[in-house]
């Protein structure tokens, strides 16, 4: 299974914009699953820090439609710089990766 899967993160301010992000991958089948989450973050913006209540997107993806998926969500999101964020799925439950590997992908 070396990396054919991937966990992409990203954030909304809305959970309208969260469930909007959410229904463009999935009818362009960039992703298998998607989750949210109401959260608040911390960060440095233009040198302060800054709070914020948003809504993270946990995306299970195929690693090879990263790019795809990323250009969906910039062209979709009301950020400036969007959180997108790729990190490697090392192994999982077989049953649930083999959903996956099932799911109506673009590819």
């Amino acid at each position: 299974m070396h990396n054919e899967f991937s966990v992409v993160l990203s954030t909304a301010q809305s959970k309208q914009q969260a469930e909007l992000l959410c229904h463009k991958l999935l009818e362009q089948n960039l992703a298998a699953c998607i989750q949210i989450h109401r959260t608040k973050s911390f960060y440095l913006w233009q040198g302060k820090i800054k709070q914020a209540c948003e809504y993270c997107l946990i995306i299970k993806t195929k690693t090879n439609l990263f790019k795809k998926l990323s250009t969906v969500i910039k062209q979709h999101h009301t950020y400036d710089i969007p959180e997108i964020i790729q990190l490697p799925l090392t192994d999982g439950l077989k049953d649930y990766l083999n959903w996956m590997r099932g799911a109506k992908y673009g590819f």
